[in-house]
């Protein structure tokens, strides 16, 4: 028997991946099994374990792929300018998931709206599974991290406010986009680009904004 190609076997583990996501958007990840999965992707019952241990790891990889795609941009932002606003940082992680698609790490579209369903499901299983809550703490504080970098940059450049200590307003950011993924997930926030304006006209007010037109 021919040995499979990488581009192939890449293909078939990206099937896969789509397959679970549909399912657990639609179902949820306890409802769902690998031989669901096989079913979805159309291939045989086995054929999901020649890529994953199990259902867990496809859940990681599916969570960690809903949260790339927002906080990638941001990393790119932070390496690319220094003197960045916190509402600068909240639309550059939103504006990847402003459509009906999205490209995950592997260039494939992905729907908007079943990653971010996987994405709150995830939440959950971060209160259970401590092997899952380890990888998305370390994940987060990562991100936290470099964002807390960008607004000590802002600060420098006089776009954030000096009195904002960066490591409790790196988590404030992130707070933002956890809000704004469960309300996109649970109840229909669509209009991407009214809640950067309305974020940006928040922090206006707060005095969290400078330099911003």
């Amino acid at each position: 028997m021919p040995r499979i190609t990488a581009e192939r076997r890449a293909a078939n583990r990206s099937a896969i991946v789509a397959a679970a996501r549909r399912c657990f958007s639609r179902d949820g990840f306890h409802q769902t099994s690998m031989p669901d999965i096989a079913t979805e992707a159309g291939v045989s019952v086995g054929a999901p374990y020649r890529y994953f241990a199990g259902k867990e790891e496809i859940i990681v990889e599916i969570a960690g792929d809903a949260f790339r795609v927002m906080f990638d941009p941001v990393e790119r932002l932070v390496d690319a300018t220094g003197d960045v606003t916190v509402a600068d940082l909240v639309a550059a992680a939103v504006e990847p998931v402003s459509g009906d698609v999205a490209v995950d790490g592997t260039g494939h579209d992905v729907p908007v709206d079943e990653l971010l369903r996987c994405a709150v499901q995830a939440w959950g299983e971060l209160l259970r599974n401590e092997g899952l809550r380890q990888q998305a703490a370390s994940g987060f504080e990562h991100v936290r991290g470099r964002i807390a970098d960008a607004l000590r940059g802002g600060q420098r450049a006089g776009t954030v406010p000096a009195e904002l200590d960066p490591e409790r307003g790196a988590r404030v950011v992130v707070a933002l986009l956890h809000g704004f993924v469960l309300q996109h997930a649970a109840f229909g926030l669509d209009d991407t680009a009214g809640f950067t304006h309305d974020v940006r006209a928040v922090l206006s007010d707060t005095g969290l904004l400078r330099g911003s037109p």
